[in-house]
């Protein structure tokens, strides 16, 4: 099962950090978000994007996690070379991450 069939995500930009939303499609999907999606998953995930600290805040009433990507942008929108790297592009990018789930 891969995150897009029990989450959707959103994300943004502001000069060299990312902001990456992803929020369960149904409540009662969001503890395996919790279990799935740490801090450090997320920053793996990334790997050679990010280069800064990656903070996760939880936002249980709603069913989402929130994180910050640090030192994300290659400088900013405005300085970096990307074509397409930036904030906005990552939320599709975070839906292909493979959850290890026990259905039985």
């Amino acid at each position: 099962m891969k995150l897009r069939d029990i989450a959707l995500a959103r994300s943004g930009d502001k000069g060299n950090r990312a902001t990456l939303s992803v929020i369960a499609r149904d409540l009662a999907d969001y503890p395996l978000l919790e279990r799935a999606l740490s801090a450090e998953r997320v920053r793996a995930h990334y790997q050679g994007l990010v280069h800064g600290p990656v903070q996760r805040y939880t936002l249980a009433h709603l069913g989402a996690l929130h994180f910050v990507l640090n030192d994300a942008l290659g400088g900013g929108v405005t300085r970096s070379l990307a074509l397409d790297a930036h904030g906005k592009t990552l939320s599709a990018a975070i839906l292909d991450i493979v959850l290890d789930v026990d259905l039985s």
